[in-house]
């Protein structure tokens, strides 16, 4: 077979949009775009869950009414990406995104066990293009928590960007979110 004549068909974010308008697509797919193909998202485990809650929790308790604690929202991250991360933490209240999903955020936090190296390596360089300054990873299969920041330019990473190493803490210490200096979260509140 001539592999030449295969190739793969990248879709943009308003083709997205409009397929989960029309109804192609539903709340049942679990799908996400990311850089212009859209990937099936794993289902759930309990802990997965449980894990999500804890993390909305102590997002809420912190950052309170002044920024949106979102739970597996989208965020318009450029043309042709789309992702839903398990929680962001945007500007300003929900009404605020009522016409159009958040293009950035302050903090970035996805859950991982079995998708761990997806999100250290294409989500993390797709959230440092967008600029987002903190993110998180939540990481189930050590229970640690992984912070990254710093976004720099790298031409090797997926999306042209990463993070700087991420630092590691574990259930005994805390950590504090760069937009909320001062405000310490035990790791331990994030872990299930």
């Amino acid at each position: 077979m001539d592999t030449s004549a295969v190739q793969v068909r990248r879709w943009t974010r308003r083709e997205y949009d409009r397929m989960i308008e029309a109804g192609v697509l539903n709340p049942e797919d679990r799908v996400e775009l990311i850089g212009g193909e859209i990937l099936t998202v794993t289902p759930q485990s309990s802990v997965h869950a449980t894990c999500v809650s804890l993390v909305q929790e102590a997002m809420r308790s912190v950052f309170g009414r002044d920024a949106h604690v979102r739970v597996q929202l989208p965020l318009a991250l450029g043309a042709e990406s789309e992702p839903e991360p398990d929680v962001a933490v945007v500007t300003g209240s929900a009404r605020d995104y009522r016409d159009a999903h958040p293009q950035s955020a302050l903090l970035v936090v996805e859950v991982a066990d079995t998708t761990l190296a997806y999100d250290r390596g294409t989500k993390g360089s797709l959230y440092a293009r967008a600029g987002v300054p903190d993110y998180w990873i939540v990481n189930l299969t050590e229970s640690i928590l992984e912070t990254h920041r710093d976004p720099t330019s790298h031409s090797a990473a997926r999306f042209g960007w990463h993070y700087r190493p991420a630092s590691r803490f574990d259930s005994g210490e805390t950590v504090e979110p760069l937009s909320r200096p001062g405000a310490r979260i035990p790791v331990s509140d994030l872990l299930p």
